[in-house]
């Protein structure tokens, strides 16, 4: 029998950890004499009442273990409860702005989308900008990988969770879910520690450099400004920290955890993913950073480091702009436009296609032809000394389709609501590769999303979290079979 108490005692776990996290922007308010610090303190008493009480309704009978059935609606349903208990402060604050509003920016921060609907950024309360900044930092690591490192002290196991949530398949780190969380939280906050300290050497203010390390690494894209990375447009040290940290969010975790357990650095330089991500980043931006040189008076060294910046922040998708790249020209564009589906490794915090499947679809049609060569020859193929098996093919081929269909469907649902034909297509990319600003004067680097209607927002919203889940653990809800017995 399908059982919900486990489900709703999960989603109350989740939600009571956005309402804690909530009470950090409060206290960063009443540290600047700022009054919003009451809207914090009550939106977060709200969500850890509401999340406490879908734990103590359903604590006596949540059974051993969270079954692969109710992995994927509590996955699900746990996204859109924290998107909604997140949105409280911000609708709830002096912006005014609408619910609508108010959820598609927490989704965007909670999915690093980067995507915003505020303006005048330079002049909000500082509290409101770092809780955009730890919706974004939260989002990175993945709420459920979160939970899951408390959950087993509470008897609810679950390794389905971590599966559906992270397009991380590999071989677990430990054989105990919640050690395998932890070293996970641990490499990330500390990622996040040394991003901070090298953003204030290089001349942020501490409160930037915090706002901005949560959101480099998680590989977001808030900023603090209206300008984005802009704001520090002379410090090219800056740029260059970011680049750097961007890339790391953009490698797997998983090779982290193994680079320090086995203390050697072959667990990165033997990764057959890290190996295509570097060169396709260093074959874009000497493209890139060619295009520049010929239409600009900058430096050989500022032009590279430009391009740079902003491929690695598209590619990674994290969404930073240090200035309007759609003025680099047609070519640019394109090139942009296609590094928004690549996205980083899988097991990484970024989104987009991923250069494991990158990798598989490349080595599924190498396999193919070698066969119409010699039909009876027999290929295997691997990756990282793994052999890659039919079901994984199987399972990028899938994704493959539902990523196209995905794309097709949002594009159309979104011209339908009266946007032309390259914001409609940009959107939905930027959506479902969790990138953040598209293509276009509406949301391109320099605008944003507060002038799409409120129905595109919604479809947007539905979007960027089938991005962020990657299209099955949502799509196989709407098989009437998965709700059959």
């Amino acid at each position: 029998m399908f059982r919900l108490q486990p489900i709703f005692f999960v989603v109350g776990v989740m939600v009571i950890i956005i309402g804690i996290s909530m009470m950090v922007p409060a206290a960063v308010d009443l540290f600047y004499g700022n009054p919003d610090w009451k809207i914090f303190a009550q939106a977060s008493m709200t969500t850890i009442g509401l999340g406490g009480m879908a734990c103590l309704a359903c604590r006596s009978d949540i059974g051993p273990r969270v079954t692969a059935r109710q992995g994927y609606v509590l996955t699900v349903v746990s996204w859109i409860a924290v998107s909604l208990t997140g949105a409280l402060p911000l609708w709830y604050s002096s912006l005014g702005i609408s619910f609508c509003d108010a959820v598609f920016e927490t989704v965007s921060g909670l999915t690093t989308t980067g995507s915003t609907i505020l303006s005048g950024l330079d002049e909000l309360p500082p509290g409101l900008l770092v809780w955009r900044s730890i919706m974004q930092w939260l989002g990175g690591i993945g709420i459920i990988v979160t939970a899951l490192a408390l959950l087993p002290m509470m008897r609810v196991g679950g390794m389905q969770l971590f599966q559906m949530e992270s397009s991380d398949r590999s071989e677990k780190l430990s054989p105990r879910i919640r050690d395998m969380c932890l070293q996970i939280v641990l490499i990330y906050s500390s990622l996040t520690v040394i991003c901070i300290v090298l953003y204030r050497v290089f001349g942020m203010s501490w409160f930037d450099a915090i706002n901005y390390a949560m959101t480099t690494l998680s590989t977001g894209g808030y900023a603090t400004s209206d300008l984005s990375f802009a704001k520090f447009d002379t410090s090219l040290s800056l740029h260059w920290v970011a680049i750097i940290f961007m890339f790391a969010g953009g490698l797997p975790f998983t090779a982290y955890a193994v680079l320090l357990r086995k203390r050697n650095i072959k667990a990165l330089t033997d990764n057959q993913q890290i190996k295509i991500f570097c060169m396709i980043i260093a074959g874009f931006t000497l493209l890139l950073t060619i295009r520049l040189a010929q239409i600009s008076d900058d430096s050989l060294f500022r032009s590279l480091t430009l391009a740079a910046f902003n491929l690695v922040s598209v590619i990674t998708t994290t969404g930073f702009a240090s200035g309007d790249y759609l003025l680099w020209g047609p070519a640019a564009i394109m090139l942009f436009f296609f590094a928004t589906f690549i996205g980083g490794c899988s097991g990484s915090t970024s989104g987009g296609f991923k250069m494991f499947r990158l990798y598989v679809v490349f080595t599924g049609l190498r396999a193919h032809f070698m066969r119409l060569r010699s039909p009876s020859a027999v290929v295997v193929s691997r990756i990282d000394r793994h052999e890659i098996t039919s079901d994984i093919y199987n399972a990028v081929t899938v994704y493959v389709f539902l990523l196209a269909v995905s794309y097709i469907a949002v594009t159309i649902a979104l011209g339908m609501t009266g946007l032309d034909l390259i914001t409609s297509m940009s959107a939905a990319a930027t959506a479902l590769a969790n990138v953040g600003p598209g293509l276009g004067n509406i949301i391109g680097p320099a605008g944003n999303f507060q002038s799409l209607p409120d129905s595109a927002k919604w479809i947007l919203d539905v979007a960027m979290i089938l991005g962020r889940l990657e299209f099955e653990t949502l799509l196989v809800l709407l098989m009437p079979s998965f709700w059959r017995d």
